[in-house]
């Protein structure tokens, strides 16, 4: 089976939400020695951005959205030991919590850059869903960090990102921290507009902009 292939079976595993089919395809990913990372952001994480719209459109509903990330996080469980495999033994590069905004329930994409800041040599806190402003703040003081991170999935969420800056500010504590956001609704022009110091596309992007951030510290 092609890579092709191999990623329009993945992403239609999710769209369908067919967790046996998902598991066949990252199994036979992982067997073919083709990139896992290619394989989520060509085939699953496709196959997500289908789902988010439908969702947002009506046209499907909360448990569906749920199946279809629990499909997802099936495949991942054979394929994040792959990704994990392929890192390299880093130093330490700095510390960042990352969660997602105030009441929004998507977790995916922010699970992907997760992992991958991990293999790059980040300390990660993951806060996890429906992140409060407040607590992204207090988790960041008790981590001694130096990245926090806010994605974003859904239109009525993006201020969220925009109020974690504005308290950071009020607290006096702005220079402190370093603010990443993402997710679908958000962009470039947004993160210039609300002031964060950086913004990825996808979750290979985003490491890379940690990265050239903790440089400049």
């Amino acid at each position: 089976m092609n890579k092709e292939t191999i990623f329009e079976e993945l992403f239609r595993a999710i769209v369908e939400v067919d967790e046996e089919k998902a598991r066949e395809a990252a199994n036979e990913l992982v067997k073919e020695k083709i990139d896992p990372l290619e394989g989520i952001e060509k085939g699953l994480s496709k196959g997500m951005d289908v789902i988010g719209e439908r969702f947002e459109k009506f046209e499907i509903y909360l448990p569906e959205l749920i199946m279809a990330g629990d499909v997802f996080n099936s495949a991942m469980e054979v394929l994040e030991p792959e990704i994990m495999a392929r890192g390299k033994s880093v130093a330490k590069k700095g510390t960042i919590v990352l969660g997602t905004a105030k009441g929004d329930i998507h977790e995916i994409g922010k699970d992907i850059v997760a992992m991958l800041l991990k293999t790059a040599g980040f300390e990660v806190y993951n806060l996890g869903k429906d992140v409060s402003t407040a607590t992204f703040l207090q988790e960041a003081e008790k981590a001694k960090a130096d990245i926090i991170g806010v994605s974003a999935l859904l239109t009525t969420t993006l201020l969220g990102q925009k109020d974690l800056i504005d308290l950071l500010k009020e607290t006096g504590k702005r220079d402190r921290y370093m603010v990443m956001v993402g997710g679908g609704p958000a962009s470039q022009d947004w993160a210039d507009k609300i002031g964060a110091d950086g913004y990825g596309v996808t979750a290979k992007e985003a490491v890379s902009v940690a990265l050239k951030l903790i440089s400049k510290k």
